[in-house]
């Protein structure tokens, strides 16, 4: 009984009152996509925009998935990108692009909070994305197959009513998605709450942080960080510092980390059901956290030096 209390039904409930609010913001969204589409105004942007990303191999109609991803959580630009047609190689390029810079407002936001600069964690996450489409662009496979979600073919849409038909089959699909993901996720983080298993977690983790360049100190927030996001992870954040858990140079080099590669189970969880490797999404974000970690490491150490000559 008392597991089915706090465990599954109050997963259900916030899996239901979260899914309300991100249907709220995507459904809405991915509708106004389809129209752009349909009155040929997304074509107008692929042709402004094509000269640019064309260097990231991407079509410039899918800039409004990158732009959505700035600005919002990762469902509105899956809600959009579910209603494009597009290959799977397009696919894994933007996956990562949106993993990267997503949420801005929200998440530079909760990271100033604890130390770091807005502006920094801001430009390091939309520069870090538009290197990495460059990047993936020169190594990717040209020829990765089709997305498993179900394309819609523009030119086959000659009416407002076949429109809203194929938004309401896409719509069906992620609401699908988020449901499933959603609840799985609660009912995750409300097992290891229950049974305190992140702070054990979080000692065998240290390997990994060493090589990740990050301070043995912030273990179980690094684990919260992967598995729920920056926002718990910044509220916990605040708690660990005022409590003198963590330092201030330690949250900054966990901030440079988790700006890049945070979340990554709902993050992965979403594409990955779309068909997109899971090993392309862990592997880049890994390698990229070291590297922006390490050089961040090599800057302090740089400022320091000359300061005390």
């Amino acid at each position: 009984m008392e597991f089915r209390e706090n465990i599954i039904l109050r997963a259900l409930k916030k899996s239901g009152f979260t899914t309300v609010w991100l249907l709220r913001i995507i459904l809405p969204i991915s509708l106004l996509v389809r129209f752009l589409d349909y009155f040929g105004i997304l074509a107008s942007m692929a042709q402004f925009l094509d000269p640019v990303f064309v260097y990231m191999g991407l079509p410039g109609s899918t800039a409004i998935v990158f732009m959505t991803s700035i600005f919002l959580p990762l469902y509105a630009p899956l809600a959009i990108i579910t209603s494009m047609s597009i290959t799977l190689r397009e696919l894994t390029i933007l996956a990562l692009m949106c993993q990267i810079s997503h949420n801005l407002p929200v998440e530079s936001a909760i990271q100033a909070k604890t130390g770091t600069s807005f502006w920094a964690m801001t430009l390091l996450r939309i520069s870090m994305s538009i290197i990495v489409g460059f990047m993936l662009n020169l190594i990717l496979p040209q020829d990765m197959g089709m997305p498993v979600f179900a394309q819609t073919d523009p030119a086959a849409i000659t009416s407002v009513v076949e429109l809203l038909l194929a938004w309401l089959r896409s719509s069906l699909q992620i609401t699908l998605l988020i449901v499933v993901i959603v609840f799985l996720l609660n009912l995750l983080y409300n097992l290891l709450e229950k049974y305190r298993l992140i702070p054990h977690l979080s000692k065998g983790i240290e390997p990994l942080l060493k090589l990740f360049g990050l301070p043995a100190a912030t273990g179980f927030l690094w684990l919260i960080g992967y598995i729920v996001g920056l926002a718990y992870g910044g509220a916990m954040m605040m708690d660990q510092m005022k409590e003198g858990k963590v330092t201030r140079r330690d949250t900054s080099l966990l901030n440079y980390h988790l700006a890049v590669s945070h979340s990554v189970l709902e993050d992965n969880l979403l594409f990955v059901a779309l068909g997109v490797s899971i090993w392309w999404i862990l592997g880049v974000r890994f390698v990229l956290a070291w590297v922006v970690v390490w050089v961040r490491r090599l800057l302090l150490r740089l400022r320091v030096e000359r300061f005390n000559l």
